[in-house]
């Protein structure tokens, strides 16, 4: 089965290429000719999702899935959720997210929070949505060089490294975005049988 992956983010890419292995072949937005800015302009992550999932169904005809992935920080009222990309600004850097983190949680005690990923899933016009979450915390300095976005400061509940110190393998097992490929995988299986 072929599906879009609808995503510009290269290390997103490669994980979930990584986690679906040789089941499915994944095709990316530049092997499909698309390379325009997807809008993300919903206000939950399942919005998201959907809207990413259905501008590449409706311009391009091809089945395929998105994803949305928020850090949710409980002291901060589940913020930066959907705003996770954007948190410090519309240059959407990493680094500056995740300083700016550091810098709000400086003060604060509760660092309990939890990674949420939905996967939207098209194929021939129906939608399904895939959900995986992780619990942890924010780590008072960023750990590790693996990964990407917040992986540096967050420590995943009965861990002792942060996403960031892990192997792209074992951060696969455990995390978010690995739960909900595995139920998205698991759905294309019991499909295709």
């Amino acid at each position: 089965m072929k599906l879009v992956f609808a995503t510009n983010n290269k290390h997103k890419l490669t994980e979930v290429q990584k986690i679906l292995g040789s089941h499915f072949e994944i095709l990316s937005l530049a092997e499909i000719g698309c390379n325009e800015d997807i809008p993300e302009t919903a206000e939950t992550l399942e919005g998201n999702a959907l809207q990413k999932a259905h501008f590449v169904y409706g311009r391009y005809g091809y089945n395929c899935f998105a994803d949305d992935t928020g850090l949710e920080v409980e002291a901060l009222n589940m913020a930066p959720g959907v705003y996770s990309a954007r948190y410090a600004g519309p240059q959407r850097d990493s680094n500056d997210n995740m300083q700016k983190l550091i810098s709000v949680m400086d003060k604060i005690n509760n660092r309990k929070a939890r990674f949420k990923t939905v996967i939207a899933l098209i194929i021939d016009g129906k939608e399904w949505l895939f959900e995986g979450i992780v619990d942890g915390e924010i780590l008072k300095d960023p750990r590790g060089k693996q990964g990407f976005g917040y992986d540096p400061v967050f420590k995943p509940e009965g861990y002792d490294q942060s996403f960031a110190e892990m192997d792209l393998s074992l951060k696969n097992t455990i995390s978010h975005r690995g739960r909900a490929t595995a139920k998205l995988i698991d759905f294309l299986s019991k499909k295709e049988a």
